[in-house]
């Protein structure tokens, strides 16, 4: 899609592809604060809509989440390969970052913004006009990559909670335990209480099982959070969060956990 500016110049075209609308819309105000010339002509919220709105507008870049319904990023970069350049914008910090960091095709993590957006929005300004060159290649090397067995999986490393009108990117480091609360599950950090709507199935298959352990069916805690293991009066045992007032309890099935107790 061409669009040309007053002065005849062509403008940088950009769609922009994530289930979360929140996300599209930080994404969408830190790339025009880091590239103010870009044009946004779209937004996606999953692989399939991204293919065909990259059909009707032809946008020079195409920001992908990589975990999305329908299609996901890696699905949707293979039939958008060669007709636009590929920027992966994700929370998750595995997928071959080195395949990334070549030019054509870069890898964000969330939250994207600051420095590094902006080392991406100057690489993507001295491609444009050009084709997009090695993109099958560094595609098939992040595909390739992941169906070898990799010595560090891709663990969850940001929550998205959106609070009230903002979206909310919360470290799994900052994050004390999760816990499970009706049709939502409370993200609890040393600063704030969020409630988010993952469950906590989903999780526990996420998130780092050395970093959380799941203590209860419907708690999960960041095991460096601990404090101390007791015992009450009815001989089950608590888990003592540092410098955090609440107790929780351990299942009987998980007390393998703390096999000194």
């Amino acid at each position: 899609m061409n669009i040309v500016t007053p002065n005849g110049q062509r403008r940088a075209t950009a769609l922009i592809a994530d289930d979360e609308e929140p996300m599209r819309r930080q994404l969408r105000a830190r790339l025009l604060e880091a590239w103010p010339g870009l044009e946004i002509v779209a937004e996606a919220a999953n692989g399939i809509e991204a293919v065909a709105l990259a059909g009707q507008y032809q946008p020079d870049i195409v920001f992908l989440d990589i975990r999305m319904p329908g299609l996901s990023g890696i699905e949707a970069a293979r039939m958008l390969f060669n007709r636009c350049h590929l920027v992966f914008v994700t929370a998750y910090d595995q997928y071959a970052i080195e395949a990334f960091e070549q030019g054509a095709l870069d890898y964000l993590l969330k939250p994207a913004g600051g420095e590094r957006l902006k080392t991406t929005c100057a690489r993507l300004q001295t491609l444009i006009g050009q084709q997009p060159s090695n993109i099958e290649r560094q595609l098939s090397q992040l595909l390739s990559s992941q169906s070898k067995p990799s010595a560090k999986p891709d663990y969850l490393r940001w929550i998205q909670a959106v609070v009230g009108n903002n979206l909310r990117m919360i470290s799994t480091r900052e994050v004390l335990f999760f816990r499970a609360d009706e049709k939502y599950t409370r993200v609890q950090t040393a600063q704030a209480e969020v409630l988010i709507r993952k469950t906590l199935k989903e999780l526990a298959d996420e998130l780092d099982p050395d970093e959380f352990w799941r203590i209860h069916r419907s708690t999960l805690v960041r095991v460096d959070a601990i404090e101390e293991v007791t015992r009450d009066l009815r001989g089950r045992q608590m888990v003592k969060i540092r410098n955090f007032d609440e107790q929780l309890e351990v299942s009987r099935g998980n007390t393998h956990l703390f096999q000194q107790m």
